[in-house]
């Protein structure tokens, strides 16, 4: 059982746990991270608004910027450190590295960006994130100091 708080009192909320780590996997896969049977997305990135075997709702989901900041940092990561390492082994010139780094870069981004935003779906999915617990997402006012 679960606890929230709802406008200040607080409500005591019965929900079946979700697994994390299997709803990521699905995702991660371009499948419903319900079902892992229908397909997560209608088109490149942009989602279905349920899934076709299950009927879960997924339309409402969030991702934003999380999975484009996480492709950078991972093909960053790589493709710095690859360009480094034939740097420090090779005589190339700038133009042959260019040559080699910019497509694999804008490739590599590419293939990561659809993987990355379902499992980035699949997690807000399994913790009832933004609209997966079946309340509208609340937005804090803050009073002016």
């Amino acid at each position: 059982m679960e606890e929230q708080v709802f406008g200040g009192g607080q409500q005591k909320v019965a929900r079946q746990a979700r697994p994390l780590w299997p709803a990521i996997k699905r995702s991660l896969f371009c499948k419903c991270p319900n079902c892992g049977q229908g397909r997560l997305f209608a088109s490149f990135i942009k989602t279905v608004d349920r899934c076709e075997v299950c009927n879960e709702e997924i339309s409402h989901h969030r991702a934003d910027d999380l999975p484009a900041y996480l492709v950078v940092v991972i093909v960053g990561h790589i493709v710095v450190g690859a360009f480094m390492g034939v740097e420090a082994t090779s005589t190339l010139s700038t133009w042959q590295h260019l040559a080699i780094w910019v497509p694999l870069t804008i490739v590599s981004s590419l293939a990561l960006l659809r993987p990355i935003k379902g499992a980035v779906v699949g997690m807000q999915w399994a913790l009832y994130m933004h609209g997966f617990g079946g309340e509208d997402d609340v937005i804090e006012t803050h009073p002016e100091a």
